[in-house]
């Protein structure tokens, strides 16, 4: 005998539901425009349910915005790795973040509503995980000698925080595009004053 699914099961296919319509909803219309009724009913639940998932519309855009920035996150890392870990791999991980700027449900939801209705990026959750990873990378480029010997968690919040504002700059800007180039090249210029000298200096022969 089959059994059906547990309390806990059905619990959580509710969230991905909402969550679900969260999103289309958000993305086609903004946070302040999205009606939640109609988002309930597409997911064909109540808002009750809503409420006792989430707590309320707000929750649900804590909930979005998490699912989104992890995904933009994990991306970000799979480009890092790609381009051979290490600083290089760090820069590309920023670059890659910002590159997502042009992304419209990444521009609506996590770059332009996000801040504005959850407050400070750098407390959400996602971003506390983007900035381990970071500091992780960090220490192992102290401990190559390839950076210079500052305080990590600072230069990781640093760093992120670069990579944050320049997608807000690209998200934010009226034409996005011709934005990003300038954003990119700007991060990699300011995140370049953690190499060592000697290294963020060309030789003779590279000039």
């Amino acid at each position: 005998m089959v059994s059906g699914k547990s309390r806990a099961e059905k619990m959580e296919e509710t969230r991905k539901r909402l969550i679900s319509a969260a999103r289309k909803a958000f993305a086609e219309n903004g946070y302040h425009a999205a009606s939640m009724d109609e988002l309930t009913a597409n997911a064909g639940l109540t808002r009750g349910a809503l409420y006792h998932n989430f707590g309320d519309k707000t929750g649900l855009l804590a909930a979005v915005v998490d699912q989104i920035d992890t995904a933009m996150a994990t991306k970000a890392q799979e480009a890092g790795r790609k381009a051979g870990g290490g600083w290089s791999g760090l820069l590309a991980e920023g670059a890659a973040y910002i590159k997502m700027a042009l992304e419209p449900e990444v521009q609506r939801i996590v770059l332009l509503d996000g801040p504005a209705v959850l407050g400070d990026p750098s407390r959400w959750p996602s971003q506390n995980q983007c900035l381990q990873a970071t500091i992780s990378t960090l220490n192992e480029l102290v401990a190559q000698g390839q950076i210079k010997s500052v305080d990590i968690e600072g230069l990781a919040r640093l760093l992120n925080g670069m990579a944050l504002n320049a997608a807000l700059w690209v998200a934010s800007s009226d034409d996005a595009h011709s934005t990003l180039p300038k954003a990119i090249a700007a991060f990699e210029c300011l995140a370049s004053g953690a190499l060592h000298t000697k290294l963020a200096t060309p030789s003779p022969q590279d000039g």
